[in-house]
């Protein structure tokens, strides 16, 4: 059967997320309705990270099979065909090797929270982004940040439900800088446990009132607490970036 690589950019304000689930409206199901109307198959649509309610994609990847081969040109164009009437957007198509997998293939994920710093409330970016009325020191917030690289026990940053076998995980990479107005804190791993970089994101936003410094998010980190977390900062600002693999498994 015929795999294709989906990269998909979503606004996921009127989702409940990636997962399907019932009664509700989400992500997956709505990908898989499109495939059912474009050729009457009903795969399952398999993504390389399940994004929580309100979490936006700029370059989600999903896999699903096929019986019968299209053009990879055809199944982007009508799969956005059939999503016209969503908040979701096919961005490319690319047959793949059987053994490729959006999930498990992956050997890194880079996500993107904004933070809009200013005294008036957000109009135009209203579900982009988490508004700050107060300025934020993003020095301190990135110097800070970078006491929670490398390998450690995330248990204090990571959601009570988390189902996640362990809190241990390595972070590669995490930069706080400012964009245009915004704080842009930038965060890249080859997993995350669920709410762990909206924890992060709370937690720095103290750092960046002046409330907290790196050696109370440090203290926080080895707390191996949750209640040491700071406040969890909301969805809406949180998007998955891009998903990295080891080597293009596209097939020309």
């Amino acid at each position: 059967m015929p795999r294709y690589k989906l990269t998909i950019e979503y606004d996921g304000a009127s989702y409940s997320g990636w997962q399907r689930q019932p009664g509700r409206s989400s992500i997956q199901a709505s990908l898989e309705a499109a495939v059912k109307k474009f050729c009457g198959e009903e795969p399952v649509i398999r993504g390389a990270g399940r994004t929580d309610a309100g979490v936006h994609a700029l370059g989600q990847v999903a896999h699903l099979d096929l019986s019968v081969s299209h053009p990879p040109d055809k199944v982007r164009d009508a799969l956005n065909f059939h999503l016209k009437r969503e908040q979701i957007a096919i961005l490319a198509a690319a047959r793949v090797d059987d053994d490729f997998d959006a999930r498990f293939s992956a050997v890194r994920r880079h996500y993107l929270y904004r933070i809009q710093s200013r005294r008036a409330r957000s109009i135009l970016s209203q579900g982009r982004v988490w508004w700050a009325p107060r300025s934020l020191d993003a020095g301190a917030m990135h110097d800070a940040a970078q006491r929670l690289t490398g390998h450690h026990d995330f248990t204090t940053f990571r959601a009570t439900d988390c189902q996640a076998k362990s809190p241990v995980k390595t972070l590669d990479l995490i930069k706080v800088e400012t964009v245009g107005g915004e704080v842009h804190i930038r965060v890249s791993a080859l997993s995350f446990l669920h709410n762990q970089i909206r924890s992060f994101a709370g937690s720095l936003k103290l750092v960046g009132e002046g409330r907290w410094t790196a050696d109370d998010l440090q203290a926080a980190l080895e707390a191996r607490n949750r209640r040491a977390c700071g406040p969890v900062a909301p969805p809406w600002g949180l998007y998955l970036q891009r998903v990295d693999y080891k080597q293009s498994d596209e097939k020309t």
